[in-house]
Parts: C-alpha cells; structure tokens; sequence
C-alpha cells in the first residue's frame, strides 16, 4: 500500500466512526427504542427581549437511529477511501473535509431549533461544495458552483424564517404555532427542504454533484446531504399539518420529481448519474409520503434508502476505481466475471431498490404503496406515484443488463485490477445492512408495523407495481429488436434532460445569475460605485490639493485674483 503513513488516518477515523454507530445503535434501540421515552436536554445562555437563547438537544428513536446511519456509512466511506483515495498526497485535508460533514450532519440531527439547525445547514453547504470541487477541474466547478448556489437559497429562506419566529419568542420546530406568519414561516421551510433535497425546480444541482470523489458521493448522495431537506420536513410536520394546502403542495412537488426522476434515469449511460437520479426518484417519494401524512414510514424509508444507495456507490465505485476510471454503461460490461465481487454486491443493492420481497427496501417501499392506497390521495397523483416507483425496476435493470451482464466494449484485461480487502470489508458492511437492515428497523419503528389495512385488490396492485418494470423492459427490447425504435424514442431528448430542467434551474442558478453578477461587478463595482466611491473620492482630493497648490504658488497675480474673488464674496454676503 502506498503512503501508508497517510493511509492511517482514513482508516482510525473508520474504526472510530464504528465504534460511535455501534454505541448508538445499542442507544437508540435498547434504551429508547424498546422502553418508548425520549429525551430533550437543554441549556438556556442568555434571556433577552423575552427570547430565550437556548441549546436543546433532543434524544429520540429517530435522532439516534438516523445518527448511528449517518456513523456507520461514514466509516464504510472511510475505509472505502483507504483504497480508493491511496494516491491522494493531500489525503488528510480530504478526511478532514469528511468528518467535518459528518460534524454539521449530527448538529443537524440532533438539536430542534432552527438557529443551531442553520449552523449545520450551512456547514453541510460549505463543506459539500468544498467536497465537489475536490478535483478542481473546470467540470467540478461548475458543478460545485451550481451546488452551493441551490443551497444558498434554502439558506436565504431558512434565514428568513428565524426572523419571522421571534414573534413566539421560540425557535424550536417541534411546537405548534398559530398566527398570521405562521403560513409564511411552513412556505419557507418548505421551499428550504426542497432546495437541500434537490425537489423540482431545484433537481439540477444533484446530478451535476456527481463530479466528486465516489466516496463523496457515497457520503452525500445516499443518507446526509440530500435527506437534511426531509430530515427537516419530518420534524417540522407537527406544524405544517395544522396550516392547509403545505402537505398538499409537498405532496404534488415530490410525484413530480419521482416521475422526472425515474424517466430520466431510463435513459441516462452515466453509470453514477443514474445512481443519482434514483436517489432522486426516492427523495422525491420520500417528499410524497410526508405530504399524503405518513412521516414516520419516511424515516423508515429514509433509514433503509441510506443503506442500499451507499452501498450501490460504494459498488458503482470500486466498479470505476478497478476499469480505470470508465464509467460509461456503453463501455462496461461482462463486470460478473472481472470483478464477481463488487457486481454481486451491485445486483444486491439494486434488487434492494426495486422492493424485492425480504430486502431492506421490500419493508419500506412496500409499507409506502399501502399506506398511500389507504390514504385519501387522489387518483392521478396515486397513479403517477405508482408510475414512478415502477420505473426503478427499470434503470435497476438497465445498470445491470448493460453495465454487469453485457458485452464489454473497454480495453483490455490487463487494465483491470482486484478489490482491496479494505474495500470489501467496507461493501460487506453496507450489504448485511441492505439484507437485514430493514427487518431490524420494522422491530424498533413498531408504529409502522402493520397499521394499514389494504385489500386483495390494492396487494395484487402493490406486486404488480413492484415487477411492472419487467414488463416494459421486455416491450422495449422487442420493440428494438424488429423496429430499431424504443418505447419512447421520440421524447428520449425531453426525458433524458430532466424535463429540461438543468436548463430551467441550473442555467438560471449558474448561468443567468453569475453573468448578472459579472455585469453588476463591471458596471456598479467598476463603474459610477467606484466614480462615487474610491476612484471619485480620490479624483476630488487630487484636485484639491492641485488648488491649494497653485493657491500658494507665491505669485503676485495669483494673489491678487485670490483677494479680488473674497472680496466679491464678502461683498455678496454682505448684500443678501
């Protein structure tokens, strides 16, 4: 192993982050999640103008559960990093970049109040730009421009909200509130999530995010960065429920971005862009059960998602790091007998994604499609959720029939290499929590055991939804097998940009807003502001001291011009 001195720092920072998932999990399973008591510690600091400023700490089922994933993911990430980063010479500014987000997520989890929330908010923002940017090339750049750009607006609104609850005097989220901003308070939290959770219009910046490091994606893409916006929905909810029309607009905003998601996914050939899309495709059903009122089946959901999108990373990674650097689907193939291994664990996760029954994802997404035909949602937006979850037995297979079962295209042999046991050891981790992740958590969340009631009909729909994919698959493959021609071959442009919407937001974000930024800075900086300002200020005290001068230039004439113009000013003083 090379530069192994700087190799020992991923790898305690691995162990320790076990060992803090280890202790939570016995936490929040034994301590809370049998006895059903929770726990909110709090310091107050100061008491001004009848505001308490306050640190509360809340300890609950979620909280610990959610951080103990949080811990456990990093640490695979971590190890992951040991081989896949090994030629990193800056290895521990990248470690520390990583601990640093794991920092800001667990400020996050753990304190309800929207101050400190914002101070994790606004780490996960720094740091994940600063993660993207790794590379720096002009590709991440941009792509980390176009990040911290979306972010900065669920800042802004986040920011605003706070302003708006100094009329309680509380800055808590759990508390119900009532009052003529407190519409104005649910929209800006609303909008705010949806920015962090990349729902449309914001659906741009995620996909782009993709020029990272892989563990950076496996980090940020699977169970921190993108699931803050929910995290933050979910323990609002108690208020947004009492105010009509949030759960409503939450609910339309995340079958759209399932949908888009999904289509979109169909037709990318990015192998880590369609793993993107699909995190996508779950936040935006994650958004939909909160919005029809199942928050609690969104942290199960949440919870079992982290399990299966790290460890689909982590796989999509080791995929990448062992064909050096080929990620194109057109390229890969024949991954089943190169790297058995690393594909096996790649078909695991994605069978996962689908709801393949006793999987972790099975228990979740499966408790979602019951929940929501019990709920009192409408048909079309039922239907276009069950749309949408049918398409991820679609780019499951796509990745799989194209990037592990198909013919390789790439080079040769000889440029393929083994996964190290660092590697393997970490992808082992991720894939007993995506066998038996879920079942854990179904015995801890014992309020989503069961309390939907759903007919012969809504099953039989529910299976059928499941393996819907399969019967598309074999319609396109038919299709181009005796016409040349896809199912959706003529919107293959709209679908496969994302409903244009990289041009709607990101181009708006990225490209509108820093070519008015550059404009400003050319005509307002470097324009009449600096004529007004420095460069006019300047100008003036030139002339001034030019005048004084040639004022006292001991010169006869000028003298006497001097005297005569006082003289007439005195003069007219002295007249009005």
């Amino acid at each position: 192993m090379k530069n192994m001195k700087n190799m020992s720092v991923p790898l305690l920072c691995s162990v320790s982050l076990f060992f803090v998932a280890v202790f939570l999990w016995v936490l929040g399973a034994c301590e809370i999640g049998f006895v059903k008591q929770s726990y909110m510690i709090e310091w107050q600091f100061l008491s001004m103008c009848s505001v308490d400023w306050t640190l509360p700490i809340i300890l609950d089922y979620i909280s610990l559960t959610f951080s103990c994933f949080v811990c456990l993911i990093s640490g695979s990430v971590c190890l992951f990093s040991v081989s896949y980063m090994e030629g990193e010479v800056f290895i521990r500014r990248f470690m520390l970049l990583i601990m640093a987000f794991v920092g800001s997520m667990n400020l996050l989890i753990f304190i309800p109040s929207l101050i400190t929330i914002l101070l994790g908010w606004d780490g996960l923002g720094i740091v994940s730009f600063a993660l993207v940017i790794y590379y720096q090339n002009k590709k991440s750049l941009a792509a980390g421009m176009l990040t911290v750009l979306a972010n900065r607006i669920g800042d802004a609104l986040l920011i605003l909200s706070i302003c708006f609850l100094v009329n309680w005097g509380e800055w808590g989220i759990g508390y119900g509130m009532s009052g003529s901003f407190m519409s104005v308070i649910c929209f800006l939290v609303i909008v705010g999530a949806m920015t962090k959770s990349a729902q449309i219009p914001f659906s741009a910046w995620l996909p782009a995010a993709m020029a990272a490091p892989t563990p950076v994606s496996a980090l940020v893409h699977s169970s921190t960065l993108v699931t803050a916006g929910v995290y933050l929905v979910i323990r609002f909810y108690s208020t947004l429920v009492e105010l009509d029309g949030t759960l409503w607009f939450l609910s339309k905003m995340g079958a759209l971005t399932l949908l888009m998601a999904g289509l979109s996914a169909c037709f990318e050939v990015d192998l880590k862009k369609i793993i993107a899309l699909s995190t996508l495709s779950q936040l935006g059903l994650m958004m939909f059960t909160v919005g029809v009122g199942f928050p609690i089946i969104a942290v199960f959901h949440l919870f079992t998602h982290a399990l299966f999108k790290a460890l689909l990373f982590l796989c999509a990674g080791s995929i990448i790091h062992c064909s050096v650097d080929v990620q194109d689907g057109r390229i890969l193939g024949s991954l089943n007998y190169l790297l058995p291994f690393s594909s096996s664990c790649l078909v695991l996760s994605s069978v996962a994604l689908c709801g393949m029954p006793f999987l972790s994802g099975f228990y979740s997404k499966d408790l979602i499609l019951e929940s929501v035909f019990s709920s009192f949602s409408g048909t079309l937006e039922v239907f276009i959720m069950l749309v949408g979850a049918s398409l991820s037995l679609v780019y499951s297979l796509r990745i799989l029939l194209v990037g592990v079962f198909g013919q390789s295209f790439g080079s040769s042999l000889f440029t393929y290499s083994v996964e190290s046991g660092y590697v393997v050891f970490s992808i082992l981790v991720l894939s007993i929590g995506a066998i038996v992740g879920g079942w854990f958590l179904q015995s801890i969340l014992v309020g989503v055991n069961g309390f939907s009631l759903v007919g012969v009909f809504g099953k039989s729909i529910i299976s059928i939804v499941t393996f819907l994919g399969l019967c598309y698959g074999f319609v396109n493959f038919l299709l181009l097998k005796f016409t040349s021609k896809s199912f959706f071959s003529s919107l293959s442009r709209f679908l496969s940009s994302m409903w244009f919407m990289s041009w709607v937001s990101g181009s708006f974000l990225a490209g509108v807003g820093l070519k008015l930024g550059g404009l400003m800075h050319l005509h307002l900086d470097l324009g009449w502001m600096e004529m007004l300002g420095g460069q006019g200020v300047f100008k003036m005290l030139e002339s001034s001291v030019g005048l004084l001068y040639f004022m006292q230039s001991r010169s006869f004439l000028v003298y006497t011009r001097i005297f005569l113009i006082l003289l007439i000013l005195f003069l007219l003083s002295m007249w009005y």
